[in-house]
């Protein structure tokens, strides 16, 4: 690496796109293939993957955890790249236009993902993990055109801590809605059937919400909650903050948790917050007058300082994904940048690239993967398991090795997914949103 200041980069980055594959790999089943491993053997170290291969139930932080702030992170790295080039070519108007048409044709197709517009009003599901991207995206990149780096920390800063500023002081009514107090309050409701589906599913989502609203648990809930007028602040307990409150209050049509939507309407705030960071990235790496080697110590330096920053505000504002707090903002983007600096160190400055390719077709059909992940039923192993699976699982489960069938249909389907992708890089495929 050279000392002397780096040219800008104006072309794309091959490690924007291995790292945001690298981040689909696990979005559409890598987990599968660790799951896996620990049903074959239970030893520490596949106990402690499988352990971080699932979201924190409440506050704390997993590996997975970070998987979609960091796509959303990419996404804000991303814009520097391709609204810059836009600017050039149709000025600032240009590019706000080109961003406000993306960013609906992604939140259309998140409302279809979801379920939209083939089941009724009442079951169509807003928010969503593609509309929240959405959202982020519109806002970090119409702030990108509009103003310059400095005000953008300014910006994002504000964001930060007004959102901590709204949950540690907005007072909300002393009751807390959660979906696993709903089976007792379907009991005291005169609601058998109800219950009952709670209990069975454990999982509010899993029950169908039209059922549940006509319901009277529903009216019992509602009743309780209109019926509540002692009002606390600073709560950050799952449905007891304002967060998931103004979800119940404000957010139509499906809820994801029944009360409110992990995705909701206020924790999209902080989300944009973590897009900036993005473009804060993204504006470094484009950056002609930084060295390699000052892009790697800020990415590096900047995304330590961060986890750090995240770790010590966790301890008045816990770090909870669900609800994005502002410190889980700092941890997640902390990581980002670091994974960031990884990939550009290998990829873009000591040119090793071929083992990345395979993230490199995924992540350039990223969108394209995620709709077919949804398609097949949410994973590819799905589809493997209708060819590998079935006999020749129960064979190798039981003449090989318990769960090695499980092994052979998780990376079934990561090829399936890998041999899509090459054919639409191949083919010159790509869905741009």
């Amino acid at each position: 690496m050279s000392d002397a200041a780096a040219k800008p980069a104006s072309t794309r980055l091959m490690s924007l796109d291995a790292l945001r594959g690298f981040d689909m790999f696990w979005i559409i089943g890598a987990d599968s293939l660790v799951y896996a491993l620990s049903r074959m053997s239970q030893n520490p170290a596949t106990k402690f993957l499988a352990y971080q291969l699932d979201h924190a139930e409440w506050a704390g932080f997993r590996f997975y955890d970070l998987i979609f702030p960091l796509f959303v992170f990419m996404v804000g790295a991303s814009i520097v790249f391709s609204l810059t080039k836009i600017i050039n070519e149709s000025g600032r108007a240009g590019a706000m236009g080109r961003v406000l048409k993306r960013g609906l044709l992604l939140f259309v197709i998140g409302i279809i993902y979801s379920g939209g517009f083939t089941n009724p009003w009442p079951d169509m599901r807003l928010m969503g993990v593609l509309n929240r991207i959405a959202l982020a995206y519109t806002a970090a990149g119409l702030l990108f055109c509009l103003f310059k780096p400095r005000t953008l920390v300014a910006i994002c800063g504000g964001i930060l801590l007004g959102y901590w500023a709204m949950l540690a002081f907005i007072p909300i009514r002393d009751i807390q809605l959660e979906k696993t107090n709903l089976a007792t309050l379907a009991d005291y409701a005169g609601d058998p059937k109800t219950a009952r589906l709670f209990r069975e599913a454990g999982n509010a989502s899993a029950v169908n919400p039209s059922a549940i609203k006509d319901s009277p648990t529903w009216a019992a809930a509602e009743a309780m909650y209109a019926a509540t007028t002692n009002r606390v602040t600073g709560k950050y307990d799952a449905g007891y903050n304002v967060v998931n409150h103004f979800d119940f209050e404000h957010l139509p049509a499906r809820k994801y948790d029944l009360f409110f939507d992990p995705e909701g309407i206020l924790s999209t705030l902080p989300a944009i917050a973590t897009c900036l960071l993005g473009v804060f990235a993204g504006l470094l790496l484009q950056s002609g007058t930084f060295s390699n080697d000052k892009k790697l110590a800020w990415l590096f330096g900047a995304g330590v300082a961060c986890v750090a920053l995240g770790w010590l505000w966790g301890l008045q504002f816990p770090v909870i994904k669900k609800i994005w707090t502002s410190s889980y903002v700092l941890v997640a983007g902390g990581y980002s940048a670091v994974l960031l600096g990884a990939f550009y160190l290998v990829v873009d400055v000591w040119k090793c690239q071929k083992w990345c390719q395979p993230f490199v077709w995924m992540g350039m059909n990223a969108i394209t993967i995620y709709l077919v992940k949804n398609f097949l039923g949410g994973t590819f192993s799905r589809l493997s398991a209708r060819l590998v699976g079935g006999d020749i699982k129960l064979w190798l489960d039981a003449h090989v090795a318990k769960g090695l069938g499980d092994l052979i249909i998780s990376i079934v389907g990561l090829l399936l997914a890998f041999w899509l992708v090459r054919f639409l890089y191949q083919k010159k495929i790509f869905l741009r949103v």
